[in-house]
């Protein structure tokens, strides 16, 4: 640190953890390093059994995609928050900061416009069956993807330098377990209104808007389905229907909640929890939600085992 002026020109930044108590830090670090080890094996064998032939559809290769961002959302936040909590240096630099705020944000937003994609992949699959292959074919499924991939770098490039563009002046302590917006903006000495307005902005547009086009979808998934002569297919469509949903809506309810309110007077340790579920937790989830239930999947993974 140095100064300049009445500021505080910050070299480097400490994150204060998931808990301050020394008794449960080893109780911590054995517990997310078994979720985190069961994020990568799960999503790193949904990457190698849907390169499968049998599973050469655009449902699977969204799937693969969705894994690889779910292993590298794990792998920006969960590395750093297990060395803290066996070491007693728990700082992080300021562009080792800046850029994991960058990543961070870069996942979530990719992933969300993703999701909303796979939601439009599975509303042609079962409300236009006979025109799915015309509709989404290689160069659909890869601009989709290319599409997400851009919207979320422009999202956490503009959150990321505005962010940084503030004065910080101290002190340099972070109560979070990475370098997220909301304790970031905490540190803060400058009037921070209009980004705040910003935040719930960029909100609605990568959280809520992505959002609200799933349920689009699924609604009139849903709706097709009822049509459905079958009792067994119908069950099976709302059963996997109901299991994507309550994944996204944990996945959104986690975000809003975080965001909406980057300055609100919730509880840190609550916040904590929140980003827990979406860095953590989530990205556990989904090789069993999104793949491990179906039976293609099961199958293929059966014959390569």
């Amino acid at each position: 640190e140095r100064d300049a002026g009445n500021h505080t020109l910050l070299t480097d930044f400490v994150l204060s953890g998931l808990s301050s108590r020394p008794e449960l830090q080893h109780l911590l670090f054995f517990t997310i390093c078994f979720v985190y080890s069961m994020t990568l094996f799960g999503n790193l064998l949904i990457c190698m059994v849907t390169v499968h032939p049998t599973l050469h559809v655009p449902m699977y290769f969204f799937l693969r995609i969705l894994s690889f961002l779910d292993i590298s959302t794990a792998s920006v936040v969960v590395p750093k928050m297990l060395v803290n909590l066996l070491s007693e240096d728990r700082s992080i630099s300021y562009s080792g900061c800046v850029t994991q705020l960058y990543c961070v944000v870069f996942l979530a937003a990719t992933e969300w416009y993703l999701l909303a994609a796979m939601a439009y992949d599975r509303y042609v699959a079962v409300c236009s069956p006979l025109r799915y292959a015309a509709i989404m074919n290689t160069r659909v499924c890869l601009s989709l993807v290319l599409l997400s991939c851009c919207s979320g770098n422009v999202v956490s490039v503009v959150q990321t330098a505005w962010v940084f563009t503030l004065s910080f002046c101290g002190p340099r302590r972070i109560n979070y377990f990475f370098c997220d917006i909301p304790p970031l903006i905490m540190l803060s000495c400058t009037d921070t209104s209009l980004y705040e307005k910003q935040i719930i902005s960029a909100t609605v547009l990568v959280i809520l808007t992505p959002f609200c086009l799933i349920l689009l979808s699924y609604a009139c998934i849903i709706s097709s389905i009822l049509k459905l002569s079958s009792a067994e297919s119908r069950h099976k469509t709302f059963s996997t229907c109901s299991s994507h949903l309550t994944v996204v809506t944990l996945y959104c309810a986690s975000g809003t909640l975080i965001y909406l309110q980057p300055k609100s007077s919730n509880s840190q340790d609550t916040k904590k929890i929140l980003a827990l579920i979406y860095t953590t937790v989530i990205p556990t989830l989904n090789p069993l939600i999104y793949s491990l239930k179906n039976k293609e999947v099961r199958e293929v993974l059966i014959r390569v085992i």
